[in-house]
């Protein structure tokens, strides 16, 4: 990736995507923006390092605080180019997380709770993506798919104590479904369908969480074979997505191990090319049943490692490399990248058709 210090020429095939989950996510607005100016907390400064380290030609961010003017996405692209590395063209996405519904949907009797919220949120805006990229972002031609009503949702897996003001309100997407296209040649568009769903637990046995990780993963499924609805109605399903395009973000979902429904995960994994990222930490996990190599989160309390982040191309891309950058404890960039998120960065190297 060396050579991708300098920027990509106006149009190239061959490019490196990547996911990560940068844990860059504070616990009131504007936090963000105030620890990437002052540089005064040592895990946003790891993961800038991890940022830079990582030179991916298109970045995906989860786990970014949403601000309405972008400010905390333009202080980081400053900070990046202190580094030497250039992202021209940045995209903010705004999240469901702590917008408000007015209702009490986790039933505690009380209102404006951040488990009240379209998606779990302290304010309006954490924990949402945010997009970097080399390429032009043909803004234009986005589809936003954040506002889709969790019911509507074709085979919607509700939880039982959706009540039926709720039904009428609740969205499913917790941070969000997009659809960017980038412009990668002349007449030439890759299109990168993102999403990070909330992970399948921290519920009862409603199992809320549960059912909205998994429909949140079967939303992409449902684009793909041309039946999700749009609003409204009168205007039919969304036309597939055309390809090229990579599904890829955080599904906060292992297809073998932890928590979760993983059918609508593992229909997506066969739809589609699946490059398997892989690691060299080279650490175990009692009781694991899928390939320590492949995991991209490490959970310290229950000293667990799970595949919870996807790049998942179209059949018609040609994929040459497909990494984890999760290192052994021995390398030295090991301790920067445990200090800054609990998520390691999954990339892969694609040439375009």
């Amino acid at each position: 990736m060396a050579a991708s210090l300098l920027a990509l020429p106006a149009y190239a095939r061959e490019v490196v995507v990547a996911t990560y989950d940068c844990g860059m996510s504070q616990s009131g607005p504007g936090l963000l923006l105030q620890h990437l100016t002052r540089k005064d907390l040592p895990a946003v400064e790891a993961g800038v390092a991890v940022i830079g380290k990582l030179d991916a030609d298109v970045l995906l961010l989860t786990g970014f605080d949403y601000d309405y003017d972008g400010s905390a996405l333009a202080a980081l692209q400053d900070r990046l180019r202190g580094q030497g590395l250039d992202y021209p063209y940045a995209l903010a996405l705004r999240p469901n997380t702590g917008v408000p519904t007015g209702l009490d949907l986790n039933h505690d009797g009380a209102l404006n709770g951040p488990r009240d919220a379209q998606a779990y949120g302290r304010f309006a805006g954490q924990a949402g993506m945010a997009l970097l990229s080399r390429l032009p972002i043909d803004r234009a031609g986005i589809r936003d798919f954040t506002g889709l009503l969790w019911a509507n949702l074709p085979g919607a897996d509700l939880p039982p104590d959706l009540t039926p003001e709720a039904r009428a309100l609740q969205r499913l997407s917790t941070s969000g479904h997009y659809e960017i296209p980038l412009t990668y040649a002349p007449g030439k568009t890759l299109r990168l369908l993102v999403w990070a769903a909330t992970p399948p637990v921290f519920d009862g046995p409603e199992d809320r969480n549960g059912r909205r990780n998994a429909d949140e993963t079967a939303l992409w499924l449902h684009l793909l074979q041309g039946d999700l609805p749009q609003v409204p109605a009168s205007a039919g399903p969304y036309p597939p997505p055309q390809a090229p395009f990579v599904v890829m973000g955080e599904a906060n979902l292992d297809p073998q191990d932890g928590e979760g429904k993983t059918g609508p995960l593992r229909a997506l994994l066969s739809l589609l090319q699946d490059p398997a990222p892989r690691g060299t930490s080279g650490h175990t996990d009692a009781h694991h049943k899928g390939d320590p190599a492949l995991d991209t989160a490490y959970f310290a309390k229950s000293h667990m490692g799970l595949r919870l982040d996807y790049i998942l191309p179209s059949k018609d891309i040609g994929v040459t490399a497909a990494s984890v950058m999760w290192p052994p404890d021995s390398d030295p960039f090991a301790a920067t990248l445990a200090t800054a998120s609990r998520h390691y960065p999954a990339s892969a190297s694609l040439t375009l058709p």
